[in-house]
C-alpha cells in the first residue's frame, strides 16, 4: 500500500473537489489513457487502471470519507473496510430489528400478545456496493464478492449448546418464558407478566454454551458470493439476490443480499435512458465531400457513411446499438453527434484555395460583413433555419 499514490493526486484535483469536478477529471484521464487509444502502451494501461481505482473511491461519498480519514487503509479490503455496506454506508445494518424490539417491548405493548422468541425469524438483509465499468453495466458481468455474513454455527448446529450437551428448562419461569410480577399501587395490586430475564423468554437456558458461538447459535464469518450483474443496469440502481443475506433464527429463512451499483463514466459514451450518445469529430473535407467512418459502439467499431454536406451538430442514429432494457427485451439506439473541425493553421496557398472555392460556390451569408441582408435568400439564413 505504501507505493500507492494519493487518489486526489492521481486525478489531479484538490481534496475539496466537488463530485462533478472529480467526474470531469476522471473522464479526461480515462480518455487520455484508454487502452483503445493507446494499444500496447503498458504505461497508459497502468495509468488507466490507477485512475479507475481512484475514481471508484472518490466517487463514493462513504468510501471517500474513510479515505480522507484513514488514507488507503480505510478503503483497502484487507483491513476489513468497505465490506457490508451499500457505498460503505450500511456496514452496521446487518442486525435483526426483530430481536431488538422483542427485547425492549416483548413483541407488544400494554401486556398484549407478545412475539414468540422460539418462532422462526427471517434473517436480515446485507447491503453491499460494487463499481463497474460503463461496458459492464451495459452488457452485464459476473463478480465474486467478499461478504461478512451471519451463519448458523457449524459447531453446535445452531443450538448454542456445547457438543454433547443440551439446553435445560429455565428454573425461573419453569419453561413458560414469562414471569409474573405484582406491584402495589393506590388502586390496588397490579399483576403483569413479562419475558423471563434469565432465558429471554425462550423457556430454556444453556448450562454449557458452545465455545465457538458463545451460546448464540450463529457466527459472523467471511463468505464469497458469485453475483451476476444484470445487463442494462444503471448507476445507483440496486438488485437483490434472494436468500444470500444473513441466516435466519430458529429455522427461519435467510435474508437477501442487496447490491448497489456504481457505474464509472466512459470517456466516449454517455447514457440517456437506454440510448447511448457519442460525439465524433470529422474534418471540413469529410463533411463537405462525405466519407465512410469507423464509429465506436458497445459492440465494437462499425462503418457508417456520412453524406456529403453534413453540418456540424448533425445527429444520426445507429438502431439497436444502445443499452439493453434491464427489465425486459429490446435495446436502445446509439446517437452519434457530428462535430466539424475547422482548420486553424492554414498556409496562404490553402487560404487562396478556400477563397476560390467560396467564390466559385457563389453563396453569401446575409449576415456576413461582406454582404447585407437581402443579398441572398434569407430563408436559407439564420432566421429561416430557426423558424423551420
Amino acid at each position: 500500500m505504501a507505493d500507492k499514490r494519493d487518489y486526489y493526486e492521481v486525478l489531479g484535483v484538490n481534496k475539496d473537489a466537488s463530485d462533478d469536478e472529480i467526474k470531469k477529471a476522471y473522464r479526461k484521464m480515462a480518455k487520455q489513457y484508454h487502452p483503445d487509444l493507446n494499444p500496447g502502451d503498458k504505461n497508459a494501461e497502468a495509468k488507466f487502471k490507477e485512475a479507475n481505482e481512484a475514481y471508484e473511491v472518490l466517487s463514493d461519498s462513504d468510501k471517500r470519507a474513510k479515505y480522507d480519514r484513514f488514507g488507503h487503509a480505510g478503503v483497502d479490503p484487507s483491513y476489513g473496510a468497505g465490506q457490508g455496506g451499500f457505498g460503505g454506508g450500511f456496514g452496521g445494518m446487518d442486525f435483526d430489528l426483530g430481536d431488538i424490539f422483542s427485547s425492549f417491548f416483548g413483541g407488544g405493548f400494554g401486556g398484549g400478545q407478545r412475539a414468540n422468541p422460539n418462532a422462526p425469524q427471517r434473517g436480515s438483509d446485507i447491503q453491499v456496493s460494487i463499481t463497474v465499468s460503463f461496458e459492464e453495466a451495459a452488457k452485464g458481468c459476473k463478480r465474486t464478492l467478499d461478504v461478512q455474513r451471519i451463519e448458523v454455527c457449524d459447531e453446535c448446529s445452531g443450538t448454542g449448546a456445547a457438543k454433547g450437551t443440551t439446553t435445560k428448562t429455565c428454573p425461573d419461569c419453569n419453561g413458560r418464558g414469562q414471569v409474573t410480577t405484582q406491584q402495589r399501587t393506590p388502586f390496588g395490586i397490579i399483576q403483569s407478566s413479562k419475558p423471563c430475564p434469565k432465558c429471554g423468554g425462550r423457556g430454556t437456558v444453556i448450562p454449557n454454551p458452545c465455545g465457538k458461538c458463545k451460546g448464540n447459535g450463529r457466527i459472523r464469518r467471511p463468505v464469497k458470493i458469485d453475483v451476476n450483474v444484470p445487463a442494462g443496469i444503471d448507476d445507483g440502481q440496486v438488485f437483490s439476490m434472494r436468500g444470500q443475506g444473513n441466516r435466519g433464527v430458529n429455522g427461519g429463512p435467510a435474508g437477501d443480499l442487496r447490491v448497489g451499483v456504481n457505474v464509472r463514466p466512459h470517456p466516449f459514451f454517455e447514457r440517456e435512458g437506454n440510448n447511448v450518445w457519442c460525439d465524433v469529430t470529422i474534418s471540413f473535407a469529410q463533411a463537405a465531400l462525405g466519407d465512410e467512418l469507423l464509429v465506436p459502439t458497445l459492440d465494437g467499431k462499425v462503418k457508417y457513411t456520412v453524406p456529403a454536406g453534413t453540418q456540424s451538430g448533425s445527429v444520426f442514429k445507429l438502431k439497436d446499438r444502445g443499452i439493453q432494457n434491464v427489465n425486459g427485451r429490446g435495446r436502445g439506439d446509439q446517437l452519434v453527434r457530428i462535430f466539424v473541425e475547422v482548420p486553424k493553421k492554414l498556409t496562404q496557398h490553402q487560404k487562396d484555395l478556400i477563397k476560390e472555392l467560396y467564390d466559385d460556390i457563389g453563396e453569401k451569408n446575409p449576415f456576413s460583413a461582406g454582404g447585407a441582408p437581402g443579398d441572398g435568400d434569407e430563408k436559407k439564413g439564420f432566421f429561416g433555419k430557426k423558424k423551420k
